[in-house]
């Protein structure tokens, strides 16, 4: 993607000119020859609202989808609700805070905002803090295409066991899903061509609601032992062993509990890929660009919240980190589990190409910021991103390390920190001075994403050092 063209543009009305105008496009692109106004001095575009949409939902929308089940069983119902409006309202906050300081200077690349707010040091630990978040975000996306690809391969063949064929490896199976379809995705010139793959993605996603929904009807609790080991992996969860494991819980707390809040920060993080979609969004304005964050938002808080209640009212104590697993439980080869997991391979392969972007775009502004774009740079760059990617998933044990430590690291940064900070040091102060109630709010934003920080990793350490449950999910 030419992120040199995102950058530098200046516009006195602060890129919400437009605002008062009524919006009147379609929500999918216009008709070929339809008439476009130019409204960038370099860039034109060109991306309609409902594709921006798919793209950012689908950008939201990611693997932690699986993990909000486990997260439920940890907090209870109501405090899992309150953690989950919880974290939107904040994301969707932060949004608000990253595009007003985007208006403000005219540059919607994050690397140049942390340029203009800290100088180069600002800038590299945007890129730095962007490329680890998203490298984690891949990396636990090809995770569940190789544990779950060869399931699927395993109950096509009707096996009720990994005999060890080549094709039932995980690790050549990712490599060859990267090869054959994440890469040629990747090397895209621009990111709203994804929007057609995304919205397929999405739908994926939508079956996927659908049929939890659905086995929370037909799924008897408490499971059954005889599937317990199907799938070669080890749980250690009580099964049929204690009188409330089917008892729903509003409110808990445990040594797990300290997951909760990662898990469901990673799951709202789309940061990074908000100002790509920008500059690329049709008559971009800041109004404009927040109805896209909040309508993606809002899908997202929606979709989680009904696959975590049915996941968990399915299987209450015993359901597993990663919820399709808890499924094999009960068959193996039930023809609907079978398709569920092919349409949550489809939604997270197509979603690794989205979240490459950002990745790219950092690598170039910190590497190649003056450069102009070329092919060979753009495909080198993707294709080493992919590479690296592969190699951290062969090599990285369990997926919940990914969402834990990613998300409590990473994810306060993108959501909390970095925007609340961009915004304090990039409107000016004649505009809004420093003890104003907006910038006292921001700091405040700030702050709390420090203490979320630290309070997280600290859980998550002492829960390593304990090493309580660490089996769980068998991953």
């Amino acid at each position: 993607m030419e992120l040199q063209k995102m950058n530098g543009h200046s516009r006195d009305d602060g890129f919400d000119g437009l605002e008062a105008m009524t919006e009147h496009e379609e929500f999918l692109p216009h008709k070929p020859g339809a008439k476009k106004e130019t409204h960038f001095t370099d860039f034109e575009g060109k991306t309609s609202f409902g594709m921006s949409v798919f793209n950012l939902s689908n950008a939201i929308m990611g693997s932690g989808i699986l993990g909000l089940a486990f997260g439920m069983s940890n907090t209870g119902i109501i405090l899992f609700i309150i953690l989950l409006v919880i974290i939107a309202g904040l994301s969707a906050y932060s949004i608000h805070l990253l595009l007003k300081s985007a208006g403000v200077v005219g540059i919607r690349a994050y690397e140049q905002l942390g340029n203009r707010a800290f100088g180069p040091p600002g800038k590299l630990l945007a890129g730095c803090i962007i490329t680890v978040h998203n490298i984690g975000a891949m990396s636990s996306y090809l995770f569940i295409v190789k544990s779950e690809l060869p399931l699927v391969i395993q109950a096509f063949l009707m096996k009720y066991e990994n005999t060890g064929e080549w094709f039932l490896n995980g690790n050549y199976l990712i490599i060859i899903v990267s090869a054959a379809i994440i890469l040629p995705l990747a090397l895209m010139k621009q990111l709203g061509y994804l929007g057609y793959t995304s919205g397929f993605s999405l739908s994926c996603m939508v079956f996927f609601l659908i049929s939890v929904i659905y086995k929370k009807f037909n799924i008897e609790c408490p499971l059954e032992d005889e599937h317990i080991n199907m799938t070669g992996l080890s749980y250690h969860l009580p099964v049929n062993v204690t009188e409330d494991i089917c008892e729903a819980k509003m409110f808990t707390v445990n040594s797990q509990t300290a997951y909760t809040i990662p898990i469901l920060a990673f799951a709202f993080v789309c940061h990074p890929e908000v100002l790509p979609i920008y500059t690329e969004l049709r008559d971009a304005t800041k109004k404009r660009m927040q109805k896209v964050a909040n309508i993606s938002i809002l899908a997202m808080f929606v979709m989680y919240l009904l696959t975590a209640t049915f996941g968990y009212l399915t299987f209450y104590g015993a359901v597993e980190s990663e919820l399709l697993h808890t499924y094999s439980r009960v068959d193996p080869l039930d023809n609907l589990v079978l398709c569920v997991r092919l349409a949550v391979l489809v939604a997270v392969t197509l979603t690794v190409p989205v979240v490459l972007f950002p990745i790219r775009r950092a690598v170039l502004q910190i590497l190649f910021p003056e450069k102009p774009f070329h092919w060979a740079r753009h495909i080198c760059i993707a294709f080493c991103l992919i590479f690296v990617v592969n190699l951290l998933v062969i090599f990285v044990p369990s997926i919940r390390d990914i969402f834990g430590l990613i998300g409590a690291t990473s994810a306060p940064s993108l959501i909390f920190i970095l925007p609340a900070i961009f915004y304090i040091r990039i409107v000016p102060e004649e505009d809004e001075p420093l003890l104003s109630r907006p910038k006292i709010q921001a700091a405040c934003f700030a702050t709390l994403g420090f203490i979320f920080m630290i309070m997280s990793l600290s859980f998550i350490i002492i829960d390593w050092v304990s090493g309580e449950n660490r089996s769980v999910g068998g991953h």
